[in-house]
């Protein structure tokens, strides 16, 4: 499933940023698997659990963030020579995320295979790919990455704390392995709580940037850490508190000012604060949040990555993967638990 089937068409007119997203990435394949797996299971699934499992059993460690549809490397992005959409004057092919780290990809691909064994659908080579996931983690978690949000490499809070959701959701899910990993997960969480816990008691996006990131709820959401640890609910509350505007939610603040002159909202986002206000208690917040982002589509029916607050308009290649993955997973979790609370 590519991220994509566009490409080229700018998140913001004259600000140069048109990608080309029309590549498999691991964390949407993992996102559309974790989807899939909340309405009960199917052929998806089972497809996004090969396609990560031959990646990590083909590249282990040196995993990229994303490949073309037949598993081979992104092709180096160069500029063509044509006219691009209104607003963006340079169209690329290929993508830069080829050359990246993206250590939370590991911690994604966990989460996958353990959602994949809870429906009975992980064979012996998914498990021997998780096995690779790991160690990977064990090498590799204290390099610098690019992160979910594909920065410059610093060591990312929300990539750790993935990892870690990754690694206690396997544990639950192999008793012979389970209190190696559930170790190491400790380990991660305690680290980050030494370097990457702000002042006020929330996640800050990195040891050397106190900012708030929605990316950080989703350790919670996904159980690196409890919902009732205070840094889960200090997080969820600085999230509404700094990046929400008029129902939309922002990925991070890029500067002072306004949130919208820097970006669109990041639909993802709205996802992503639904289900943790649901895991907080507040049913009536996780609909509300829900049915905001759910609302910022287009005729079609499709969603891109980012939505302007302002202007009402859709920005960026589509339809974006990843945030119909989060729409259906979403859906299915305040239906299924309609009066909030863990899932």
């Amino acid at each position: 499933m590519v991220a994509a089937a566009t490409m080229s068409l700018p998140e913001r007119a004259k600000a140069g940023r048109n990608y080309d997203y029309r590549y498999v990435w691991i964390r949407d394949q993992c996102y559309a698997g974790h989807a899939v797996a909340a309405a009960g299971g199917g052929k998806l699934l089972q497809r996004s659990v090969a396609f990560v499992r031959d990646r990590l059993l083909a590249d282990g460690e040196q995993l990229a963030p994303a490949y073309t549809v037949d598993g081979e490397p992104v092709p180096t992005a160069r500029r063509l020579e044509l006219a691009g959409y209104p607003g963006a004057p340079d169209v690329y092919v290929g993508n830069h995320v080829r050359d990246q780290f993206q250590l939370d990809a590991f911690g994604e691909a966990l989460l996958l295979f353990a959602a994949a064994d809870r429906l009975d659908v992980l064979d012996a080579e998914g498990w021997k790919a998780a096995e690779r996931a790991v160690d990977a983690i064990m090498r590799r978690g204290a390099e610098p990455d690019a992160g979910m949000w594909e920065l410059d490499a610093r060591r990312w809070t929300h990539s750790r704390l993935i990892c870690a959701a990754g690694l206690r959701s396997v544990a639950d899910r192999r008793r012979d392995r389970a209190a190696d990993w559930s170790g190491l997960a400790d380990r991660i969480v305690a680290e980050a709580g030494e370097d990457c816990l702000h002042p006020s008691g929330r996640w800050q996006r990195a040891p050397d940037d106190p900012g708030v990131d929605a990316a950080l709820l989703l350790p919670a959401v996904r159980g690196a850490i409890p919902a009732d640890d205070p840094r889960s609910i200090a997080t969820w509350q600085a999230v509404i508190e700094g990046l929400a505007d008029d129902g939309y939610v922002y990925r991070f603040r890029h500067r002072p000012g306004p949130l919208d002159e820097a970006e669109g909202a990041f639909l993802l986002c709205g996802f992503h604060l639904a289900l943790a206000s649901q895991q907080q208690g507040d049913a009536i917040g996780a609909v509300r949040w829900f049915e905001r982002s759910r609302g910022a589509l287009g005729p079609p029916g499709l969603f891109t990555e980012e939505f302007d607050v302002v202007q009402r308009q859709l920005r960026g290649n589509l339809p974006q993967a990843f945030v119909h993955a989060l729409l259906i997973e979403t859906g299915h979790a305040l239906a299924d638990h309609p009066h909030g609370g863990n899932s």
